[in-house]
Order: structure tokens, then sequence, then C-alpha cells
């Protein structure tokens, strides 16, 4: 999965949760930087894998929380929300209090007092969005899984054609077709398309062998 912060045109509006839909859990939350002082909704405890108030939140709980390889830089994100106040994004992963690991999509803004324009508080939603990652990472492997299938579906036929044209075993084909592409810089697959094509084209015999050698020597 591809991990990454970033800072949104506007805060995303209020999602609300529905315990008969299949929305993503969210809890909303709010931080006072003078004081350092959190607060968190039912809904962002259950998030984290506690009970409403079963702990009080703090900024080292919530750094205590994120994975070790997204810590850091949530934490410099948020060290910068804190000084501009501008609208922010972050898509992270942290370790539960029953140690699930869990996708969350963290956004939020400043708000500025009005004379000094400073950063009196800032807010926004934690976004439970591990199932829809997980979902979606299942699709795009089964996509790739489709895809894989069926290039292999094409080196197979490609190896077929040079095994009955060259005599070759169908491993030593298949070394044939990979130091052909390597040595033209052409994708097996569509190395084996081509190839494919071309014995569709032409008859059995030797002018077929022929025009594969002569496709070999120059595929491009």
């Amino acid at each position: 999965m591809s991990i990454e912060d970033r800072a949104p045109a506007a805060p995303a509006a209020a999602l609300e949760q529905s315990a008969t839909t299949a929305q993503p859990l969210t809890g909303r939350w709010r931080f006072n930087p003078a004081t350092a002082q959190w607060w968190w909704s039912e809904e962002t405890f259950q998030i984290h894998g506690f009970e409403p108030h079963e702990v009080v939140p703090t900024t080292d709980l919530v750094l205590a929380h994120k994975h070790p390889d997204d810590r850091e830089r949530f934490r410099d994100l948020f060290e910068s929300a804190k000084v501009s106040g501008a609208p922010f994004h972050s898509m992270h992963r942290i370790m539960d209090a029953r140690g699930h690991e869990r996708v969350v999509t963290l956004v939020g803004q400043g708000r500025l007092d009005h004379d000094t324009g400073d950063v009196v508080e800032l807010m926004g939603y934690f976004i439970d969005t591990t199932a829809p990652v997980a979902q979606r990472a299942e699709a795009l492997a089964g996509t790739h899984i489709r895809a894989a299938a069926a290039h292999r579906g094409t080196i197979e036929q490609a190896k077929g054609i040079l095994s009955v044209t060259h005599g070759l075993t169908i491993d030593e084909a298949f070394q044939l077709l990979r130091g052909t592409s390597n040595q033209h810089n052409v994708p097996v697959r569509d190395l084996a398309a081509r190839l494919i094509t071309l014995g569709r084209i032409l008859p059995v015999d030797e002018h077929r062998r022929h025009a594969v050698n002569e496709f070999l020597r120059n595929p491009a």
C-alpha cells in the first residue's frame, strides 16, 4: 500500500457514522496547542482500540499508536500544522490498543486568533479506512492476477510456436523468447503477442521458420 501526506484545498466535511451502513468509522478530535490537551469523540477512542474515555488522550499517546515507519512523518506534519493552521491530510497506519494494525485517514485544520493570527486550536476527523484500503488492495491483486494469467497464456502459445518451428523443448523455447526480449528491450508478453500474430498468418513450413527467425532478429 502507498502511505502519503498532503494538504487538501479544504478539510473533509463531517462524515457521519451509521450503524446500518458500511461507511468507515469516523471520529472527531480537537487539540489545544497552548495546553497540549486533546479531546476525542467516542468513535476516535474506538478507532484506537479503547473504550470511550478509557484513557486520557495525549500527544505522546497519539504518537505511540502510530506505526513506527509512519510516526516521524506524522509528527512533522502535526508540528507544521500547529504553526500554520493550514488544512492537512494524512493517511497512515496505527497499532490499536488490541495490537491490530489499522489504516487511518486524518484530516484537520487550525482555528486562528483573530488578533494575533496564532493557532489556538486544531480540529478534524479520524477515519478508519482499514477495510476500504484492504478491499482496494484485494481488487488490485485480482486485476494483476488476471492480467498475469492472460500474459501466461500468450507466452505459452508463443513458446509452442517456437517449439514447432525450431524443434525446441518448451523450456528452450522460453529461453529463446526471454533472450530476444532482453536483447531488444521488448517485454516478453509483447514479443509473444507479436509472435502469435505472425504465426497465425504463416503456413507451417520452412518459410514460417525463416519468417520467425527474421522476427526474432528484429522484433521492433
